[in-house]
């Protein structure tokens, strides 16, 4: 009998041909399918030395080279070229095999999936995948969902090839259906308000400081070292360094300043809006972003007034760059508290259990987001399951609340300037939000009960009630 393969692979991109390689190395017998043969023939013939493989060249091919259960992972296009391939394959299965959506999948999407083929017998897994291609290759975190059977023999894999930190797997079996895909959205989200912030930083230290790109590259160098020690910082560090070959001109002055986004940013806000969750800071880093490709819009508008950009002297200059690092800091708590408030209510209103320590666990490695902040999160969650807010955790309160009066500086000095900082205001403007004893809503409940009779709820006694704007402003009980 011809050896079988323990996982397969079709859709062999750079993800899915890095994602295999990776399975290959670990030992596992990774059966190989595309759409296109060359792809297939051009990885075994480039990595063939790596591990086992068994090329496939049609779908039955394919599905005859795994073994039982049968564990295919499928790494194409989100949408319908996967909903294609799944319908390609799930008739050639038998009732147990397994089909993982590893690609960037929207999790009602997943959802739907795996409702159609458990009615089927088949086990379909949705896969979070972070870490990109390199990620792919040497360890990503991954974030599966589905059912706990599921996980019983395809879990043992994917911990394996997964990043590692202090031994543990950047791996875990996230939830049912589609919570794998729904935290890997959240964790995009992040991602967004992470990058937004940095952004800001940089603007902020040329704009008020006058800060050149290197001497700025040499700032985040630093903070590198210390709370805010990340992937994001350090490439950050790596850009701002580099110089265009052909200009001699900072590398960052030769890029457009325009940035795009593949839509997981936008899918988050959007889930939000319908969660009821406010994570403001994700949607203007989202907003931020669709703000910068607006070019005829900011080409229109370029010539409106504003203030004259004074860079700052003497004690404000000195003490500038640790004030932003306060702000930036503590607005990211803030970012993070938001997207793990939108992972508690999505777990609420579709039933995962979905445990939010190992969600940090699992993204202090391989993934974009990786930072040495996320071991703090971990044990935030590890000590209070149930916390409500990072923002109450006692290390991160503290912190927060050391950094008010360098953030308020920081947002200040950058209203005066005329630099948009709307990452690290609006994460201020939620940080007072919620601690405020009383918020205008209270206003707003008046106004939407006088135009439209919404009715209210009182502060001193139980029901709703509507006052009779038009008649003789009596209350009556709604």
């Amino acid at each position: 009998m011809s050896k079988k393969a323990s996982i397969g692979v079709t859709g062999l991109a750079v993800m899915g041909r890095n994602l295999a390689r990776n399975l290959a190395r670990h030992g596992h017998t990774v059966a190989l399918h595309n759409r296109s043969e060359e792809r297939t023939r051009s990885l075994v013939e480039q990595f063939g030395d790596e591990g086992d493989f068994i090329p496939a060249y049609s779908a039955q091919e394919f599905v005859d080279a795994l073994e039982r259960p049968r564990q295919i992972v499928i790494m194409v296009k989100a949408g319908g070229p996967t909903d294609a391939v799944i319908e390609e394959f799930a008739p050639l299965l038998e009732p147990g095999d397994v089909i993982v959506d590893a690609g960037n999948a929207h999790f009602a999407d997943t959802r739907r999936r795996e409702q159609a083929l458990r009615e089927r017998g088949l086990h379909f897994v949705g896969t979070g995948v972070s870490g990109g291609e390199e990620g792919a290759l040497h360890g990503p975190s991954i974030m599966p969902g589905g059912s706990k059977e599921s996980y019983e023999s395809l879990g043992p894999l994917f911990e394996d090839i997964s990043a590692k930190v202090d031994g543990e797997p950047c791996c875990t079996h996230v939830g049912a259906d589609g919570a794998g895909h729904f935290v890997k959205m959240v964790h995009n989200g992040i991602e967004y308000a992470d990058m937004q912030l940095i952004a800001e930083s940089f603007d902020l230290l040329r704009g008020a400081a006058g800060y050149s790109p290197a001497e700025i590259a040499d700032v985040f160098g630093t903070w590198n070292t210390g709370r805010l020690d990340s992937y994001l910082i350090e490439i950050t560090a790596q850009v701002l360094k580099h110089v265009d070959g052909g200009s001699g001109k900072p590398f960052v002055d030769v890029v457009e300043d325009a940035a795009e986004q593949k839509g997981t940013g936008r899918w988050t806000v959007q889930i939000g809006l319908d969660l009821g969750v406010p994570i403001s800071g994700i949607a203007e880093a989202v907003f931020a972003r669709s703000l910068s490709g607006s070019t005829e819009l900011r080409s229109a508008a370029r010539g409106l007034g504003g203030p004259t950009r004074t860079p700052l002297t003497g004690s404000a200059l000195e003490t500038f760059a640790d004030d932003v690092e306060q702000a930036l800091y503590a607005s990211k708590v803030v970012a993070y508290a938001q997207g793990f408030n939108q992972i508690q209510a999505g777990a609420a209103e579709y039933g995962w259990d979905i445990d939010l320590g190992r969600v940090a666990s699992i993204w202090r490695g391989g993934c974009i987001i990786r930072a040495k902040f996320l071991n703090d999160i971990t044990s935030a969650y590890a000590a209070e399951p149930g916390l409500p807010t990072l923002l109450t955790s006692g290390g991160f309160r503290k912190a927060v609340e050391d950094a008010q009066d360098s953030w308020r500086s920081v947002i200040s000095t950058a209203v005066r300037l005329g630099i948009p900082t709307p990452g690290f205001s609006t994460a201020l403007a939620y940080y007072d939000g919620l601690r405020a004893d009383r918020l205008p809503a209270a206003l707003v409940q008046g106004q939407r009960d006088f135009f439209g009779a919404h009715t209210y709820r009182r502060v001193d006694r139980p029901g709703s009630f509507h006052t009779l704007w038009a008649g003789d402003l009596s209350e009556v009980e709604a």
